[in-house]
């Protein structure tokens, strides 16, 4: 007569939790490399906030730009920059160069607006650095995750709920070794009840 065993709960539990830390581990460790590789390539990396680039980059892609000399802009290229003081805009915008003329000094003066914007943006400026990026490619939706996490409560959620499960479970098998530590009143056998 064969005798068939069926695993134990929490055989099966272990190996669900295991084959779970494993696919969160490498999921980790492909963002990290996907993230990480371009920026040894050379490429910097912007998410985009707003909707002014709609059609093209939508809110919560992840623009990756080249830096190229300042002089070698063109009319048509995308850049992320500060725009001028003055313009009460302190955040950096993504937005298509529209125009480039030259000042009586030399200086590129740029002329920039966003593909969803009806009218160019009401400021021209010059560049201060001698380089700028330019956005080479984009990912979609990818740098949703990143505006949420901008949030204080979502960064709480995500980071604290997975903190509670470890701590939980470093709890259970914390409790399980005692219980299975011999008991010298015992004679070294193990508790049982």
């Amino acid at each position: 007569m064969a005798v068939h065993r069926h695993p134990s709960r929490p055989r099966v539990a272990r190996r669900v939790a295991s084959s779970i830390g494993t696919f969160a581990l490498v999921a980790v460790s492909l963002a990290a490399v996907a993230f990480v590789l371009p920026a040894g390539l050379g490429f910097q990396r912007y998410v985009i906030t707003g909707g002014s680039m709609s059609g093209t980059y939508d809110k919560g892609s992840v623009v990756f730009e080249r830096t190229v000399p300042a002089a070698d802009l063109e009319v048509g290229d995308v850049i992320t920059y500060q725009p001028p003081a003055a313009s009460g805009v302190t955040t950096l915008v993504t937005h298509r160069v529209i125009g480039i003329k030259h000042d009586a000094q030399g200086r590129q003066v740029l002329r920039t607006q966003g593909d969803a914007n009806p009218d160019p943006d009401p400021w021209r400026f010059s560049l201060t650095a001698p380089e700028q990026p330019v956005v080479a490619f984009s990912v979609p939706y990818v740098g949703r995750a990143l505006i949420a996490l901008a949030d204080r409560d979502t960064r709480m959620l995500v980071i604290g709920v997975p903190a509670a499960l470890v701590a939980l479970l470093s709890l259970g098998q914390l409790v399980a070794a005692l219980r299975s530590r011999p008991d010298p009143a015992l004679g070294g056998r193990v508790r049982t009840a």
